[in-house]
């Protein structure tokens, strides 16, 4: 399956970001770990973030990208990554993600639409 995104230079975006346990309150539990997650990623390659929600198994995001600068894919591996570093290990990993060296704290997608 291929999955489109909309690649807009400066562009606001809604995002849905889950956890691979929906059953988790991972990130309740770990809001700190989150928080400073996305301030290094932010210091690193600037974003705005316009509203946020936080629930226990998924969070919702609008983000405001600089001009000239769509690449919210970066940002969110990096926050999905950083987050998962920062997490102990015992969460039942696939074999596909193990060999790709990848946690199964995330969903492997994310959902994600520019605001027109």
């Amino acid at each position: 399956m291929r999955y489109r995104r909309a690649d807009v230079a400066g562009g606001t975006y809604f995002f849905t970001v889950n956890l691979a346990d929906r059953q988790s309150d991972l990130l309740v539990r770990h809001w700190e770990d989150l928080r400073e997650v996305i301030h290094e990623v932010r210091l690193a390659h600037p974003f705005s973030i316009v509203a946020m929600v936080v629930l226990p198994d998924h969070l919702h995001a609008i983000w405001r990208l600089p001009e000239g600068d769509a690449n919210f894919p970066l940002r969110w591996s990096l926050i999905k990554a950083g987050f998962s570093r920062r997490q102990s290990t015992g969460e039942r990993i696939r074999p596909s993600r193990k060999a790709k060296r990848e946690r199964g704290i995330w969903q492997p997608r994310y959902r994600g639409a520019p605001d027109s």
